[in-house]
């Protein structure tokens, strides 16, 4: 289909008072979500220059959010798991433009779209005819989603736009290798025994090994460190998340990460940092990085699942069978495949992100 229109506004007009027009865009969803997003951001940033960017968000994502450059403002929005958030707590005039990154249909459609925007770009969906758009794919990689969404609305977009500049602090550990077991959900869980027993070969080669945890995820990052044979020092986060800053610096210093089907893999990828990424439940088309040496993908699916996009639930409470099919010898042999430190994909040059307000 062609587009309705080609977008409108690209310079903008400034409002009374010398306001600028505002430009929302909803992403209320985890750091994987922002990161796989930038290609679109980017996008609209430059086709919107005069207008302020706001991101609806949640809030523990406002230095990943300015880290991107091509947000003006955080609006602090979120819900549980992948939901729709119940209301945008919008102030002032509507915006001139609203922009629909986070779902397929009417809940998150109409989200928006009730704040009275001039326009309103999303897919298509039968419960809101209102609003013309591209229609929605299940088997599309979800950078590819957005851009091709913009696309059609007239908006040049890049789903290889995707690198962002390296942060300004230095890294806790240079050099080392990360490894992250954690994830939102057990299907995408790695097990313990198995990260440990990678962690513990890397530290045998004389490589410093990181652990990293997020919020409530610090026992299970003990384990594979106490199983390695690591000092209880090479822990990060746990407790709570580790703050982007310094999460961003260790990666974008790392010489590898290891990692499932989580934001920290695509944190990796954002900084150009070689990765060795275990996918269990999801193909890595829908999430996986883009197809670079510096970065090896190991998923297992069986002959009836190789086609299929999601051939497990990505929610589940078990480590998903293709997951566990990666052995610890597969990892390795991934990880001695990786280009030497320091050839990964340069990462975007960049500013220095100032903080959003």
């Amino acid at each position: 289909a062609a587009p309705a229109a080609p977008a409108a506004g690209a310079a903008g007009s400034r409002r009374p008072g010398g306001r600028r027009p505002a430009l929302l865009v909803l992403r209320a969803l985890g750091l994987g979500d922002l990161l796989t997003a930038v290609p679109a951001l980017r996008a609209l940033r430059r086709a919107h220059p005069d207008h302020e960017i706001v991101l609806a968000a949640p809030g523990r994502l406002r230095d990943a959010a300015a880290a991107t450059g091509t947000v003006d403002r955080l609006l602090p929005a979120a819900a549980p798991g992948r939901a729709v958030p119940e209301r945008l707590d919008w102030t002032g005039p509507p915006p001139d433009l609203a922009v629909d990154l986070h779902g397929s249909g009417p809940p998150s459609h109409l989200l928006v779209h009730r704040l009275g925007p001039r326009r309103t770009l999303a897919y298509a969906h039968p419960g809101t005819p209102a609003i013309p758009g591209p229609n929605w794919r299940d088997d599309e990689h979800e950078r590819h989603r957005w851009c091709r969404l913009l696309t059609w609305y007239g908006i040049p977009a890049d789903p290889g736009d995707l690198l962002i500049g390296p942060p300004a602090g230095e890294s806790p550990a240079p050099g080392a290798v990360v490894v992250h077991p954690g994830a939102d959900a057990a299907a995408r869980r790695w097990p313990a025994e198995r990260f440990a027993a990678v962690a513990a070969r890397l530290r045998d080669r004389g490589h410093g090994v990181v652990v990293t945890a997020g919020a409530g995820e610090g026992p299970l990052a003990r384990e594979v460190a106490d199983r390695a044979g690591l000092p209880r020092g090479s822990v990060l986060g746990g407790a709570e998340d580790v703050p982007f800053t310094r999460l961003s610096a260790l990666v974008a210093g790392a010489r590898a990460v290891v990692v499932g089907d989580t934001g920290l893999a695509h944190l990796a990828t954002a900084l150009g940092t070689p990765s060795v990424v275990l996918f269990g439940p999801v193909s890595p088309r829908l999430w996986g990085p883009p197809d670079h040496p510096a970065h090896r993908v190991l998923w297992r699916p069986d002959a009836a699942d190789r086609d299929r996009p999601r051939p497990g639930d990505a929610h589940g409470d078990r480590p998903d069978e293709r997951l566990l099919r990666i052995t610890a010898e597969d990892v390795l042999a991934a990880f001695d495949a990786l280009p030497p430190a320091g050839r990964g994909p340069a990462a975007a040059p960049g500013r220095v992100p100032e903080p959003l307000p």
